[in-house]
């Protein structure tokens, strides 16, 4: 679906993309967006209809915008709504699984508390039916899981407040295992994304860009995965395994115009950082990450469409993820 045709969507694309501490006069839409870009659908449509000169006085504006703005903006949803479901039809395609399941086995930085499920009752009951529940605690970051922007920039998103349209969209992939073969500590960079839009075309506006690094397919052995099974600061001192260079994180989120970025690795830094450049051009845009996603070999290099939705923790700087993609009927295109 292209979010550019949903009026003021591309107004918030660009207002998102201001940042320290400035905003954007939408002077088109006659209204302001705050720095965190947030696009307003009641203020929009009416300040569309005043623009119109629909309301030729403003009292009677201000007395009847509220009935005549919602108007407008349910006749625009509804209208949009055949192209919609066109657009996303779907029954005709394959779902695509990108979430490693929780477990004592899942993946965690190796000073992060890990995963651990307690019964709190399994077996029948006296009152006669079976009964099964479990209680379980873990660090925010650790298994398929979504950074929030707030995770490393004070004053950006919390977990709780990504905006879904972040969440989901057209994915593009990138297969960087062949570079990942010849250097483990190998960081993804800005020619590689020029190498894939010489054969696919620019980065979609809004896309979900997903890094294939070819180490999914070791997960969870964390040896193999993350370069070391080692434990508090032994284990991060051993860490070894791809990411994306600063250089790259920043033509993205200068550049081109995604939603989000997520790669089959534990950090979008690769492992050997101290400082997490990445982290910090990505978090500050108002970006958030995936990490440790799965199955990215399954997907083609565009087309699929991506829905990551977190546990809605809130004030949280990351997440337990469940994300998986759609991949369309071939024939359908």
């Amino acid at each position: 679906m292209d979010f550019g045709a949903i009026p003021g969507h591309a107004e918030f694309r660009a207002c998102r993309n201001l940042r320290g501490g400035s905003s954007c006069d939408g002077s088109p839409l006659l209204m302001r967006k705050t720095v965190k870009g947030r696009w307003n659908p009641f203020r929009y449509f009416r300040n569309t209809i005043r623009k119109s000169g629909y309301f030729r006085d403003m009292k009677t504006s201000n007395r009847y915008f509220g009935f005549e703005g919602v108007l407008a903006g349910l006749i625009a949803i509804f209208s949009a709504l055949p192209s919609m479901a066109f657009a996303w039809n779907l029954s005709d395609g394959t779902w695509i699984d990108l979430t490693h399941e929780f477990s004592e086995k899942s993946v965690y930085w190796p000073i992060s508390k890990t995963f651990k499920k307690t019964a709190v009752f399994e077996g029948d009951t006296d009152a006669g039916y079976y009964y099964t529940a479990h209680d379980f605690e873990a660090a925010e970051h650790g298994g398929t899981h979504m950074d929030a922007p707030i995770h490393f920039c004070k004053g950006r998103d919390a977990v709780h407040e990504v905006p879904i349209e972040q969440l989901i969209g057209e994915a593009a992939v990138i297969d960087i295992s062949a570079q990942v073969e010849r250097d483990r500590d190998y960081r993804f960079t800005t020619q590689d994304i020029l190498h894939w839009e010489k054969t696919h075309g620019r980065l979609p506006d809004g896309a979900i860009l997903l890094i294939d690094t070819g180490l999914g397919k070791f997960y969870p052995d964390r040896k193999k995965y993350m370069g070391t099974d080692k434990r508090g600061q032994e284990g991060v001192d051993e860490l070894s395994f791809p990411g994306i260079h600063a250089e790259a994180a920043r033509f993205l989120t200068t550049e081109r115009n995604i939603e989000a970025v997520g790669l089959d690795t534990p950090s979008t830094d690769y492992g050997k950082s101290r400082k997490f450049p990445t982290h910090v051009i990505l978090c500050e845009k108002d970006i958030p990450g995936f990490e440790n996603v799965a199955n990215l070999d399954k997907l083609p290099a565009k087309g699929a469409i991506v829905f990551a939705l977190p546990m809605k923790i809130e004030g949280g700087s990351g997440a337990p993820l469940r994300i998986v993609a759609f991949v369309p009927n071939p024939a359908r295109h």
